[in-house]
């Protein structure tokens, strides 16, 4: 890992933690790993970099967690795309997000996942944009399916 990437990727992690809306934070060579406090089942957000774009991404491995976001998604009429926006806009995001594209899919591990590419993290304010996404994928999926258990009756 270089020492910009290293250095960008310490920028999100101090951030994420001062953000106090994540569980276990981990950092392992390039990729941070955040898992998402209060989830129905297990879940996790990842930042790392694909051929120096960052990468964005709520995965969990639960079939009916990925379940409850789509049917939620499906039964407000709301598109992801324009939640993400509205997070990074509430989140000051200055930068013009252009069209928000993401990938829902099911990885070779097993996982349901859900990403984003972000601009390329090459200096201290990229990285803040970068930290801004992942803030943003947090609420934006934390109100969404079963993201948010801890208002469930025990």
């Amino acid at each position: 890992m270089s020492k910009t990437t290293a250095q960008a990727l310490d920028i999100i992690v101090q951030g994420a933690k001062n953000a106090n809306v994540f569980g276990l934070i981990e950092l392992s060579g390039d990729t941070l790993t955040l898992s998402a406090w209060g989830a129905a089942e297990p879940a996790c957000y990842r930042v790392y970099l694909d051929s120096d774009t960052p990468i964005i991404e709520l995965a969990t491995k639960d079939r009916w967690l990925s379940e409850s976001i789509e049917a939620e998604l499906v039964e407000s009429g709301d598109k992801l795309d324009e939640l993400i926006e509205d997070e990074l806009v509430d989140l000051g995001y200055d930068e013009d997000t252009g069209v928000i594209k993401f990938e829902h899919y099911r990885s070779d591990d097993m996982e349901f996942v859900f990403r984003s590419k972000v601009i390329p993290m090459n200096n201290q304010e990229q990285s803040q944009a970068c930290l801004q996404w992942l803030l943003a994928y947090e609420q934006c999926f934390r109100q969404l399916g079963d993201m948010d258990d801890s208002s469930e009756d025990l």
